[in-house]
């Protein structure tokens, strides 16, 4: 049984899981909270070039302060972010992140989800969006999107399990949209 359905609700902060991945692995699964910066950071730096490139949109080697200020920046209502944290030689690391922030309209909210490339493939991803949509739900927003890099295959594979329609982004022939209707 999965421990999303035991999401008090509006009791965000604070509340954690213990949850299994599909090879059995545990993992910590919490909203992100300020004092989560330095870990932050560390796990963008870790991330593979491609991993970067495909999460940001972009290319660079190092995040900058405004970036982190960003994605630090989570109200719990607007803004929500789910971290999760697994043992690493002794220490709790972030092997994955997910995150969604709402429109301007408030009733949508563009989503984002990454995973520490030696966590992939072992369904990280779907629990972490499972525990994001739910809130998204719960927040009464109607629609989830994500802009991703049309050669994003690992994103396509996940939006496609979740129930996400695809389409190609009207404005940027290398971008897709992926939606869900909440």
């Amino acid at each position: 049984m999965s421990s999303i359905q035991k999401q008090p609700e509006g009791a965000l902060e604070g509340d954690h899981w213990i949850e299994s991945l599909r090879d059995g692995t545990r993992v910590l699964v919490r909203p992100l909270q300020p004092q989560d910066r330095a870990m932050e950071e560390e796990f963008i730096r870790r991330l593979s070039p491609e991993a970067r490139r495909f999460r940001f949109l972009g290319n660079f080697k190092e995040p900058d302060k405004a970036l982190l200020d960003r994605l630090m920046h989570v109200d719990y209502v607007h803004d929500m972010a789910f971290v999760a944290m697994a043992h690493d030689n002794g220490h709790l690391r972030e092997v994955g992140i997910s995150r969604y922030s709402t429109t301007g309209d408030g009733g949508q909210c563009e989503c984002a989800v990454t995973v520490a490339d030696d966590w992939r493939h072992r369904g990280l991803a779907v629990l972490l969006m499972h525990h994001l949509i739910h809130v998204a739900r719960q927040q009464k927003l109607t629609r989830m999107f994500s802009i991703d890099d049309v050669n994003n295959e690992p994103m396509r594979e996940l939006a496609n399990y979740l129930g996400f329609k695809r389409e190609s982004h009207p404005d940027d022939p290398r971008s897709v949209v992926y939606s869900l209707a909440l």
